[in-house]
């Protein structure tokens, strides 16, 4: 059974909804919320649809159902604040930049976390470095029930914080800690969907804060460097350092939250009153 673990945090009349990651929960993004929060923002940690429940929960559903819980919880959230901006995480940055593309009246601006069209990290195996041919497989009908399992350090610098995520998704506690691998399928799903986004950037006027590890296991710079070169809007990069893939939860979260704060506040005190109006 799939359990809701989406968050609302009420604040002023800005307000930011975040997105997990593929296989990923809600929960990922609750301290970056709590943070945003505390800063004065209305917060909305939505859940994606088929995710924090068993793997045929998630192979229900493919990239559009995912893409369609984002724009519903926008549509919803929206109507609640003056200002919205979104942000994600790895798969749910890639869909924080398509509901900018689509959406261009929506959305304020964007934080674009650890950002993945491609899984090409350092610790990603020669062989996940294929993955980008699952869209093929798929539609030959191979590789159904085939996973890729996670591995370590399991996107987190932390060690501490990486021996108690990890236990929780090896567990089977998939509402806190996400799956504890990646079903063919659903990369399949997400390459086709970084495959579309990726022709969509340019639509993207909104300003994009791109915030990427240096040492990302999961997702190289490069991931970042195409936001940047790619997006119409203003951009600003934050590298990381100290940081692995889960950059909302890992050793410079509370960076992550000081610059999305003050990035977000900035680009709300620059809309104009014939902007708001027009919204």
């Amino acid at each position: 059974m799939i359990q809701n673990v989406e968050f609302r945090f009420e604040g002023g009349r800005c307000g930011v909804l975040l997105i997990h990651g593929l296989t990923g929960t809600p929960t990922e993004m609750r301290l970056v919320g709590k943070g945003l929060n505390r800063a004065g923002f209305s917060v909305y940690g939505m859940q994606l649809a088929g995710h924090c429940g068993n793997v045929p929960d998630l192979l229900a559903t493919g990239w559009k159902d995912w893409y369609a819980s984002v724009e519903t919880a926008a549509e919803r959230f929206r109507h609640e604040v003056d200002h919205l901006f979104v942000a994600g995480l790895s798969m749910g940055a890639i869909l924080a930049l398509k509901l900018a593309a689509e959406r261009p009246e929506w959305v304020r601006g964007v934080g674009v976390y650890g950002a993945t069209f491609r899984y090409d990290g350092w610790a990603i195996p020669w062989y996940g470095r294929l993955s980008f041919l699952l869209p093929w497989l798929h539609r030959l009908g191979l590789g159904k029930h085939r996973m890729v399992h996670e591995n370590e350090p399991y996107g987190l610098r932390d060690e501490r914080l990486r021996a108690q995520i990890s236990g929780l998704m090896l567990g089977g506690d998939s509402a806190a800690a996400g799956l504890p691998g990646n079903p063919w399928p659903s990369l399949a799903e997400m390459y086709n969907m970084a495959a579309v986004v990726r022709r969509e950037l340019p639509k993207v006027t909104a300003p994009c804060l791109v915030a990427h590890a240096t040492e990302d296991d999961v997702a190289s710079l490069e991931n970042a460097y195409l936001v940047a070169r790619s997006v119409s809007g203003p951009v600003e990069m934050q590298l990381l350092e100290d940081s692995y893939h889960m950059i909302t939860v890992d050793r410079e979260r509370r960076l992550l939250i000081d610059r999305s704060a003050d990035f977000f506040s900035r680009v709300a005190a620059s809309c104009t009153p014939s902007a708001l109006a027009a919204a």
